[in-house]
């Protein structure tokens, strides 16, 4: 990644091509990217994985992100939170080496504790670098934010058994 003076922009202990614990599925549907992460989190490896889900953004026009991220484990440092929020925000609101910067998505990251932190630094670092994301503990409110429709509801949650399964909170 390279900052706006044109220099590469290192984040310690971040090395590329890193252990890799850390995976992301994408499914798109229309402007809608549904994104599920799972495994344990890294600096290293959520970088990675977003590097991913940009690319799909990008190949996909994606407006909308619904990022699920309840099944990762871990517990990101404070400073780890920093660089992530920095670090996302400048991989959506920057060209890339193929491609314009993002018409600047939507995303919404639905996560829990210790992985989603109370005090919500990395969304704050993200927004103030330009990026329209949120935070959430649960899917409903997330979805609410992204104004999904009827369609991308179903598309999301399937039928209705599924949306309960998707809205309870985890025991």
């Amino acid at each position: 990644m390279i900052n706006h003076s044109g220099y590469p922009i290192i984040y310690p202990g971040v090395h590329p091509g890193g252990n890799m614990s850390m995976t992301v599925k994408t499914t798109p549907r229309g402007t809608v990217l549904h994104v599920t992460a799972k495994g344990s989190f890294t600096l290293d490896s959520a970088m990675q994985t977003f590097i991913d889900v940009v690319r799909a953004v990008d190949l996909h026009k994606s407006e909308l992100i619904l990022f699920d991220a309840r099944d990762l484990t871990g517990e990101p440092s404070i400073i780890e939170r920093f660089y992530y929020g920095e670090f996302a925000a400048d991989a959506v609101m920057r060209p890339g080496e193929n491609r314009a910067p993002l018409r600047n998505p939507q995303f919404a990251y639905v996560m829990m504790p210790p992985i989603l932190d109370p005090s919500r630094l990395g969304e704050t670092v993200a927004i103030n670098r330009g990026m329209n994301v949120r935070a959430f503990e649960n899917m409903v409110d997330a979805v609410a934010w992204l104004g999904f429709n009827s369609d991308d509801m179903d598309y999301v949650f399937g039928d209705i058994s599924n949306r309960l399964e998707m809205t309870d909170e985890p025991n």
